[in-house]
């Protein structure tokens, strides 16, 4: 069984007792959370797809940590101008482990 969930603007492919990664998520780490926003839920041998959420389901996950991502580098340069900026920044993100997929 798997679910297609939508966080904030990005969708992720779910499935129960595995772990995902999302940009920071307000709560403290062992809270529980309920992701209502389900695209699409494949069981066994049926499939729900939402037009545009599925109706009644939810994914239920807990929150695991909290941390910052690796440095991305930001190179601008304009030749034949003297411009040269290096910038950087690193995100805040939050990884989630899927405790179940409920369909009601």
């Amino acid at each position: 069984m798997y679910a297609i969930v939508a966080v904030g603007s990005h969708q992720y492919r779910v499935e129960p007792d595995t772990e995902f990664t999302v940009f920071r998520h307000e709560g403290d780490v062992g809270e529980e959370l309920e992701l209502t926003e389900v695209l699409m839920v494949k069981d066994d041998s049926d499939l729900k797809i939402g037009t545009p959420q599925v109706d009644g389901a939810s994914v239920k996950v807990s929150i695991v940590e909290h941390f910052r991502g690796d440095k991305i580098t930001v190179y601008n340069f304009k030749k034949r101008h003297g411009r040269r900026r290096k910038l950087g920044h690193r995100d805040d993100l939050t990884r989630l482990r899927v405790e179940s997929i409920d369909l009601a």
